[in-house]
Protein backbone atom coordinates (compact mmCIF):
# COMPACT_ATOMS: atom_id res chain seq x y z
CA UNK A 1 0.00 0.00 0.00
CA UNK A 2 2.92 2.13 0.32
CA UNK A 3 4.01 2.92 -3.69
CA UNK A 4 2.37 3.21 -7.33
CA UNK A 5 -1.15 1.21 -7.47
CA UNK A 6 -1.30 0.36 -4.23
CA UNK A 7 -0.60 3.66 -3.23
CA UNK A 8 -3.78 4.97 -5.15
CA UNK A 9 -5.68 1.98 -3.46
CA UNK A 10 -4.84 3.36 -0.45
CA UNK A 11 -6.05 6.89 -0.67
CA UNK A 12 -8.97 6.38 -2.57
CA UNK A 13 -10.48 4.10 0.26
CA UNK A 14 -9.45 6.43 2.66
CA UNK A 15 -10.95 9.17 1.15
CA UNK A 16 -14.13 6.83 1.20
CA UNK A 17 -13.71 6.80 4.65
CA UNK A 18 -12.23 3.38 4.84
CA UNK A 19 -9.68 3.29 8.02
CA UNK A 20 -6.06 2.49 6.39
CA UNK A 21 -3.70 0.09 7.59
CA UNK A 22 -0.83 0.16 5.08
CA UNK A 23 1.33 -3.07 5.07
CA UNK A 24 5.07 -2.61 3.37
CA UNK A 25 8.16 -4.84 3.92
CA UNK A 26 10.81 -2.28 2.61
CA UNK A 27 9.35 1.04 1.63
CA UNK A 28 8.40 2.11 5.07
CA UNK A 29 9.48 5.79 4.30
CA UNK A 30 7.06 5.85 1.91
CA UNK A 31 4.03 3.91 4.03
CA UNK A 32 4.50 6.73 6.67
CA UNK A 33 4.14 9.58 3.58
CA UNK A 34 0.93 8.10 3.00
CA UNK A 35 -0.53 7.37 6.04
CA UNK A 36 0.06 11.28 6.68
CA UNK A 37 -1.35 12.18 3.54
CA UNK A 38 -4.49 10.32 4.68
CA UNK A 39 -4.45 11.61 7.84
CA UNK A 40 -3.87 15.09 6.76
CA UNK A 41 -7.27 14.82 4.81
CA UNK A 42 -8.66 13.85 8.32
CA UNK A 43 -9.14 10.33 7.69
CA UNK A 44 -7.11 7.75 9.77
CA UNK A 45 -4.33 5.51 8.68
CA UNK A 46 -1.37 3.40 10.70
CA UNK A 47 1.46 1.41 9.25
CA UNK A 48 2.29 -2.37 9.65
CA UNK A 49 5.39 -3.51 8.76
CA UNK A 50 5.39 -7.94 8.00
CA UNK A 51 6.64 -10.03 5.73
CA UNK A 52 3.64 -11.43 4.07
CA UNK A 53 5.35 -14.66 3.23
CA UNK A 54 6.35 -15.60 6.72
CA UNK A 55 2.58 -16.86 8.46
CA UNK A 56 3.58 -15.73 12.25
CA UNK A 57 4.49 -12.37 10.87
CA UNK A 58 0.94 -11.94 9.35
CA UNK A 59 -0.69 -13.36 12.10
CA UNK A 60 1.26 -10.79 14.36
CA UNK A 61 0.14 -7.83 11.95
CA UNK A 62 -3.31 -9.23 11.97
CA UNK A 63 -3.73 -9.19 15.74
CA UNK A 64 -2.08 -5.48 15.48
CA UNK A 65 -4.58 -4.20 13.12
CA UNK A 66 -7.64 -5.78 14.83
CA UNK A 67 -6.18 -4.04 18.24
CA UNK A 68 -6.10 -0.63 16.07
CA UNK A 69 -9.09 -0.34 14.67
CA UNK A 70 -11.51 -3.37 15.61
CA UNK A 71 -11.92 -5.32 12.98
CA UNK A 72 -11.36 -5.76 9.30
CA UNK A 73 -13.85 -4.58 6.43
CA UNK A 74 -11.87 -4.96 3.32
CA UNK A 75 -8.95 -6.80 2.57
CA UNK A 76 -6.36 -6.13 -0.92
CA UNK A 77 -3.85 -8.29 -1.96
CA UNK A 78 -1.48 -5.84 -3.95
CA UNK A 79 1.80 -7.64 -3.38
CA UNK A 80 4.09 -9.25 -6.37
CA UNK A 81 7.32 -10.25 -6.91
CA UNK A 82 8.22 -8.77 -10.49
CA UNK A 83 11.67 -9.66 -11.53
CA UNK A 84 12.13 -11.07 -14.74
CA UNK A 85 14.11 -13.85 -15.68
CA UNK A 86 13.66 -16.63 -18.91
CA UNK A 87 12.66 -20.43 -17.26
CA UNK A 88 15.63 -21.76 -18.61
CA UNK A 89 17.60 -19.60 -15.99
CA UNK A 90 15.08 -19.28 -13.46
CA UNK A 91 16.07 -20.75 -10.44
CA UNK A 92 14.13 -22.93 -7.98
CA UNK A 93 14.56 -20.45 -5.47
CA UNK A 94 13.16 -17.69 -7.51
CA UNK A 95 10.54 -19.82 -8.11
CA UNK A 96 9.60 -20.20 -4.57
CA UNK A 97 9.97 -16.69 -4.20
CA UNK A 98 6.94 -15.59 -6.21
CA UNK A 99 4.79 -17.98 -5.34
CA UNK A 100 5.84 -17.25 -1.44
CA UNK A 101 5.10 -14.00 -2.15
CA UNK A 102 1.94 -13.78 -4.29
CA UNK A 103 0.03 -17.20 -3.18
CA UNK A 104 1.25 -18.01 0.21
CA UNK A 105 1.57 -14.05 0.97
CA UNK A 106 -2.34 -14.11 0.04
CA UNK A 107 -3.34 -17.35 2.27
CA UNK A 108 -1.36 -15.87 5.03
CA UNK A 109 -3.15 -12.62 4.68
CA UNK A 110 -6.85 -13.96 4.68
CA UNK A 111 -6.47 -16.61 7.67
CA UNK A 112 -6.16 -13.59 9.33
CA UNK A 113 -8.45 -11.02 8.32
CA UNK A 114 -10.98 -13.41 7.61
CA UNK A 115 -11.98 -14.11 11.20
CA UNK A 116 -13.60 -10.50 11.67
CA UNK A 117 -14.98 -10.57 8.26
CA UNK A 118 -17.10 -14.00 9.22
CA UNK A 119 -17.69 -12.38 12.55
CA UNK A 120 -19.40 -9.55 10.79
CA UNK A 121 -21.23 -11.62 8.00
CA UNK A 122 -19.49 -9.20 5.61
CA UNK A 123 -16.14 -8.18 3.98
CA UNK A 124 -14.75 -7.93 0.83
CA UNK A 125 -11.17 -9.49 -0.85
CA UNK A 126 -9.40 -8.04 -3.71
CA UNK A 127 -6.59 -9.43 -5.21
CA UNK A 128 -4.53 -7.94 -8.01
CA UNK A 129 -3.95 -10.07 -11.09
CA UNK A 130 -2.33 -8.78 -14.37
CA UNK A 131 -3.05 -9.18 -18.38
CA UNK A 132 -0.01 -11.58 -18.48
CA UNK A 133 -2.60 -14.12 -16.64
CA UNK A 134 -4.55 -14.16 -20.30
CA UNK A 135 -1.66 -13.39 -22.54
CA UNK A 136 1.25 -15.56 -20.80
CA UNK A 137 4.55 -12.61 -20.19
CA UNK A 138 8.12 -13.04 -21.94
CA UNK A 139 10.29 -13.45 -18.76
CA UNK A 140 7.11 -13.66 -16.41
CA UNK A 141 6.40 -17.64 -16.01
CA UNK A 142 6.72 -17.22 -11.98
CA UNK A 143 4.70 -13.77 -11.91
CA UNK A 144 1.95 -15.41 -14.43
CA UNK A 145 2.10 -18.68 -12.90
CA UNK A 146 1.35 -17.06 -9.63
CA UNK A 147 -1.04 -14.51 -10.65
CA UNK A 148 -3.54 -16.97 -12.34
CA UNK A 149 -3.43 -19.30 -8.93
CA UNK A 150 -4.86 -15.81 -7.69
CA UNK A 151 -7.24 -16.04 -9.95
CA UNK A 152 -8.34 -19.65 -9.03
CA UNK A 153 -8.48 -18.38 -5.34
CA UNK A 154 -11.03 -15.74 -5.83
CA UNK A 155 -13.26 -17.77 -7.83
CA UNK A 156 -13.37 -20.54 -5.60
CA UNK A 157 -13.39 -18.82 -2.21
CA UNK A 158 -16.22 -16.28 -3.49
CA UNK A 159 -18.40 -19.29 -3.74
CA UNK A 160 -17.21 -20.08 -0.50
CA UNK A 161 -17.51 -17.37 1.41
CA UNK A 162 -21.18 -15.90 -0.55
CA UNK A 163 -23.21 -17.09 2.28
CA UNK A 164 -21.35 -15.39 4.78
CA UNK A 165 -21.79 -12.15 2.78
CA UNK A 166 -17.98 -11.79 1.88
CA UNK A 167 -17.40 -10.73 -1.82
CA UNK A 168 -14.34 -11.57 -3.83
CA UNK A 169 -13.04 -10.21 -6.61
CA UNK A 170 -9.76 -9.81 -8.88
CA UNK A 171 -8.86 -6.74 -10.87
CA UNK A 172 -6.49 -7.30 -13.44
CA UNK A 173 -4.14 -4.31 -14.68
CA UNK A 174 -2.98 -3.62 -17.93
CA UNK A 175 -0.47 -1.06 -18.84
CA UNK A 176 -0.02 1.67 -16.61
CA UNK A 177 2.09 4.73 -15.62
CA UNK A 178 4.24 3.90 -12.24
CA UNK A 179 7.48 4.42 -11.27
CA UNK A 180 8.96 1.34 -12.18
CA UNK A 181 11.72 1.48 -15.09
CA UNK A 182 10.22 -1.35 -16.97
CA UNK A 183 7.10 0.07 -17.05
CA UNK A 184 9.12 3.19 -18.91
CA UNK A 185 10.97 1.90 -21.39
CA UNK A 186 9.51 -1.56 -22.06
CA UNK A 187 6.65 -0.33 -23.10
CA UNK A 188 7.23 3.10 -24.19
CA UNK A 189 4.78 3.61 -27.18
CA UNK A 190 1.02 2.70 -26.31
CA UNK A 191 -0.65 3.46 -29.54
CA UNK A 192 -1.48 0.52 -31.42
CA UNK A 193 -1.34 -1.83 -28.99
CA UNK A 194 -3.94 -0.17 -26.69
CA UNK A 195 -6.85 1.20 -27.78
CA UNK A 196 -7.65 3.89 -26.07
CA UNK A 197 -3.75 5.15 -26.65
CA UNK A 198 -2.49 5.51 -23.10
CA UNK A 199 -1.19 3.85 -20.22
CA UNK A 200 -3.80 3.84 -16.97
CA UNK A 201 -3.17 5.61 -14.18
CA UNK A 202 -3.16 4.30 -10.80
CA UNK A 203 -5.93 6.16 -9.60
CA UNK A 204 -8.05 4.06 -12.52
CA UNK A 205 -7.62 1.04 -10.86
CA UNK A 206 -7.80 2.35 -7.01
CA UNK A 207 -11.61 3.58 -8.52
CA UNK A 208 -12.09 0.05 -9.47
CA UNK A 209 -11.26 -1.41 -6.03
CA UNK A 210 -13.17 1.72 -4.37
CA UNK A 211 -16.16 0.38 -6.58
CA UNK A 212 -16.29 -3.09 -5.69
CA UNK A 213 -15.84 -2.63 -2.02
CA UNK A 214 -18.93 0.30 -1.94
CA UNK A 215 -22.68 -0.29 -2.60
CA UNK A 216 -22.13 -0.28 -6.16
CA UNK A 217 -20.26 -3.12 -6.06
CA UNK A 218 -23.01 -5.28 -3.76
CA UNK A 219 -24.03 -7.70 -6.33
CA UNK A 220 -20.39 -9.04 -7.83
CA UNK A 221 -18.06 -11.18 -6.82
CA UNK A 222 -15.92 -14.06 -8.47
CA UNK A 223 -15.59 -11.57 -10.97
CA UNK A 224 -11.65 -10.79 -12.88
CA UNK A 225 -12.42 -6.52 -13.72
CA UNK A 226 -9.68 -6.16 -16.80
CA UNK A 227 -8.50 -2.58 -16.45
CA UNK A 228 -6.50 -2.31 -19.45
CA UNK A 229 -7.48 0.18 -21.98
CA UNK A 230 -8.73 -2.78 -24.73
CA UNK A 231 -5.50 -4.41 -24.93
CA UNK A 232 -7.41 -7.61 -25.06
CA UNK A 233 -11.11 -7.94 -25.11
CA UNK A 234 -12.62 -10.99 -23.05
CA UNK A 235 -16.02 -12.10 -23.16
Amino acid sequence: GAKNIGRAISLALAAAGASVAINTLASREAAEEVAGEIRAAGGDADVFLADIANAEAVSAMGEAVMKRFGKVDILVLNASQRREVLFKDMTFEQWRNTMSITLDGSFHCIKACLPSMLEHKSGNIITLGGDAVLLGGNRKSHNTTAKNGLVGLTRALSKELADDGIRVNCVSPGSFNTSRPAHRSARADPKGKIPLGRFGEPEEIAATVRFLCGPGGGFITGQVLHVNGGAFIFA
